[in-house]
């Protein structure tokens, strides 16, 4: 049961081979072994087994699938609405809430078959990308336990590479979905801005954030989206040799983004081998540029969330109460503090929508001058960070701040070390215009159909 995929569970289903409890016992009791290495799980559903049987009784009785996702055990980040689980967003200032009702992508998921059978860590409110809370503490890297798991959403992150559930959701308002599926040799989908619903989500800015499917495949994650996605996507057009775009700026020129560069340097080679044709591209887009002076999550936060706790009648219903309670990891305390005094009528955030609005058009012109399907960038241009630093030199801004969507897939590993024993993943991106998620599906899948990287850790070493 090890790396199984959503196809191979339900054909083996079908041919009585296993049976969705036992799925759920065996991911249930890697957890159970497992996630004190990791610290990736912040609850387990409690009626996960019943959940497990109902679909194995209707599955006798009915001879088929009751959706695409029957039986399948998802892994949900815990700032997305369950309504028999609390929905903490990783802090102990909403230890035990519920709101008492699902999320609409936990609908859409509990009504194609699927069982939510744990909530995962996450750094705090999703405010940054090493997933660190005050609820769970930190969850560490399976493949290399000094290191974080990348974020926010790194506890959905290293629970599927540990193979602890077979799919996973994220939520991604600059890095999040892309940082911890580069980070643990998994493959994440930021969709384009609107396709999942934000209903039932702890917001950080609406105007970036989304959720989105992480897995151990592409196929597995194109079926969780489909079933997230509030309309349907559009097909996939005849590919034949997609025109891709190297976009330069994206990667660093420093010793410490020697690895990263000389695995990206074998994945350019393997897509021009499989056809497609790779454009160097010169045009200075700076990714520093863009989180600092074009996002607008900081403008955001305090509007969004503190509306959203207001509404919901949460214990601490603002970002004043919470920094008064003293419920929150400290590591968060100074992005709480600098987001209260931001504003989003003020003329710094209007600004920043002007350029954001510019982005659009840069970009646009970009893909339609070279007649691009997508552009390819590492995901973060240096190894993610150690345990007790902070992410450094992530390209995933692109992507949030455009809402256009991105496919990250494994790209290879870094060098072997004693903490490391296959390396340290790293993962490339995918990105393409709005409503483009099926070409960047098909484009990944001829990728990883000839040139699969997907390795689980080494449980000896890291687990």
């Amino acid at each position: 049961m090890l790396e199984l995929s959503i196809a191979s569970y339900h054909q083996a289903l079908l041919e009585g081979q296993i049976t969705t409890e036992k799925l759920v016992e065996f991911y249930l009791d890697r957890i159970e072994r497992y996630d004190n290495a990791l610290s990736s799980i912040i609850a387990v559903n409690p009626a996960a087994i019943e959940l497990a049987k109902r679909c194995d009784e209707s599955l006798r009785s009915t001879r088929q699938l009751s959706g695409s996702l029957h039986g399948v055990p998802v892994l949900l980040k815990d700032n997305i609405e369950t309504a028999d689980m609390p929905t903490t967003a990783g802090s102990l200032s909403l230890q035990g809430f519920s709101t008492g009702k699902d999320a609409d992508l936990v609908k859409r998921l509990k009504a194609a078959g699927a069982i939510i059978l744990a909530k995962t860590n996450l750094h705090e409110f999703a405010i940054w990308g090493e997933s660190i809370s005050s609820i769970k503490g930190q969850t560490y890297n399976p493949y290399d336990l000094t290191r974080t798991p990348g974020g926010s959403s790194g506890g959905t992150g290293a629970a599927l590479a540990a193979n602890f559930g077979l799919v996973g959701i994220g939520t991604d308002t600059i890095n999040s979905i892309r940082s911890p599926s580069s980070a643990n040799n998994l493959v994440g989908i930021r969709p384009t801005l609107g396709l999942v619903s934000n209903d039932g989500i702890v917001p950080y800015s609406l105007t970036q954030d989304t959720a989105g499917p992480m897995a151990r495949s592409i196929d597995d994650a194109a079926a969780v989206l489909k079933v997230i996605s509030v309309r349907h996507l559009s097909a996939s057009k005849s590919l034949g040799s997609p025109r891709i775009g190297l976009l330069k700026s994206f990667f660093g020129a420093e010793p410490v983004n020697q690895e990263v560069n000389q695995v990206m340097a074998r994945v350019t080679e393997e897509l021009g081998s499989m056809g497609a044709e790779i454009i160097l591209i010169d045009d200075l887009i700076q990714i520093s540029d863009l989180v600092s002076n074009i996002s607008v999550h900081l403008f955001e936060l305090k509007a969004h969330l503190n509306s959203y706790l207001e509404a919901v009648q949460a214990p601490y219903a603002s970002i004043d109460a919470i920094l008064e309670s003293g419920l929150h990891h400290a590591g968060i305390k100074n992005n709480l503090i600098y987001a209260n005094q931001l504003d989003i009528s003020s003329s710094d955030y209007g600004e920043r929508l002007r350029k954001r609005a510019q982005l659009h058009k840069q970009i646009d012109t970009l893909f339609a001058s070279h007649q691009f399907d997508a552009l390819v960038f590492p995901h973060q241009q240096q190894l993610v960070c150690r345990v007790g630093e902070s992410q450094l030199q992530r390209n995933g801004a692109l992507s949030a701040i455009t809402g256009y969507p991105s496919v990250c897939l494994p790209a290879g590993f870094s060098a072997p070390t004693d903490q490391a024993p296959i390396g340290v993943p790293v993962g490339f991106e995918l990105f393409g215009l709005p409503g483009s998620e099926c070409e960047l599906i098909e484009i990944a899948r001829q990728y990883e159909q000839q040139f699969p990287k997907r390795q689980p850790p080494i449980e000896d070493n890291c687990l």
